[in-house]
């Protein structure tokens, strides 16, 4: 996998992450990266990769967020044949396509308990099993992980193994915020504007002026190093006289006078159970010895609370997931779960 990505930066907090990432690549042992969005801990794992003696091998990169939970443990270690439906032919999973090399694997916080179980053996004994296959397989491939989640309060919390936190975090590299590498901000905001400027084809960069740099130093960069590649070459493509520093920075692409109306969901009171499930269902999901399935009355009940909001919204799902206090993709991945139309 070749990348046309660099690591720029200078402050002493970045560069003592990158210091510290460099010692342990030789080293075959895991490695967690840890980082707020748009830090660069994918770029983290490429380096890990490209100074190990695996360096020739495979880089699998795996984002946990990215697939439903039904999904994941297929993904990671493969299936067989006929193993559930759809299944029609079997698949090897990403270990084994890393077999020699590295699996990077995005987002771990979101992985699910079972998966955490199986993910801890393959780290464990270096072997995984298909799903619907009883033959475990030998992989040889090095486990890097990230996460903007803080994992300790997640195993504290119950939603992440202690034991496999303790067998990831062989070594820990947290990357520094862009808010806390100001020194960082012009030299990087120069080369994306520099690389966007040779894209134009423009004959020089004619920099940025001393006001609109002064803005790039004063924002608080939520999106870090990302963020900042945006807007800097948004700037650029924008500016219409290559010949003149550019003058405009524009941090919300969204910002305009005519942006949309925020729709206002209708106000949601919390009800209580008899009043947004049937008589049946409420009994199994509060009576101890109505429930003969604890995850069963749980999920129903859950689905009566999605229904419920949804008919109060009139079905719409923007504003029934700002009832909820839900993200909108949440919602959308709660109501594909529950299979909810």
């Amino acid at each position: 996998m070749e990348r046309n990505t660099q690591m720029v930066g200078q402050s002493s907090s970045f560069l003592d992450a990158i210091e510290r990432a460099s010692r342990a690549a030789p080293l075959d042992r895991p490695v967690l990266v840890i980082g707020e969005r748009g830090t660069g801990k994918e770029l983290v794992a490429e380096r890990l990769h490209r100074l190990s003696s695996r360096w020739d091998g495979p880089l699998v990169i795996m984002n946990c967020a990215a697939l439903p939970e039904t999904l994941i443990e297929a993904e990671l270690f493969g299936h067989e044949a006929g193993a559930f439906t759809g299944a029609t032919k079997a698949r090897p999973g990403r270990f084994e396509e890393a077999d020699g090399g590295t699996l990077f694997l995005d987002e771990l916080g979101t992985l699910s308990s079972p998966a955490q179980d199986r993910l801890l053996r393959a780290v464990e004994y270096g072997e995984v099993t298909r799903i619907g296959s009883n033959r475990p397989l030998k992989i040889d491939a090095r486990i890097v992980a990230a996460t903007n989640e803080h994992l300790p309060k997640a195993v504290e919390e119950g939603r992440f193994r202690a034991d496999l936190l303790d067998r990831l975090s062989f070594e820990v590299i947290t990357l520094p915020p862009l808010r806390h590498r100001t020194s960082d901000i012009p030299i990087l905001a120069d080369h994306f504007a520099r690389r966007m400027a040779l894209e134009l084809e423009w004959n020089r960069w004619p920099d940025f002026s001393a006001a609109a740099a002064a803005k790039l130093l004063a924002y608080d960069w939520p999106g870090n190093v990302r963020e900042l590649r945006n807007v800097v070459e948004r700037a650029v493509y924008r500016w219409e006289d290559p010949e003149r520093p550019v003058d405009e920075v524009v941090f919300d692409p969204f910002e305009s006078p005519w942006r949309p109306a925020v729709l206002k969901a209708p106000p949601m009171e919390i009800l209580a159970p008899a009043e947004t499930l049937p008589d049946a269902l409420s009994a199994a999901a509060y009576d101890p010895e109505g429930c003969a399935d604890f995850r069963l009355a749980v999920a129903e009940y859950e689905k009566a609370i999605l229904t419920a909001a949804l008919e109060k919204c009139r079905w719409n799902q923007r504003a029934a997931a700002a009832a909820l206090q839900l993200s909108y993709d949440q919602l959308r991945h709660a109501l594909k779960r529950h299979e909810i139309q």
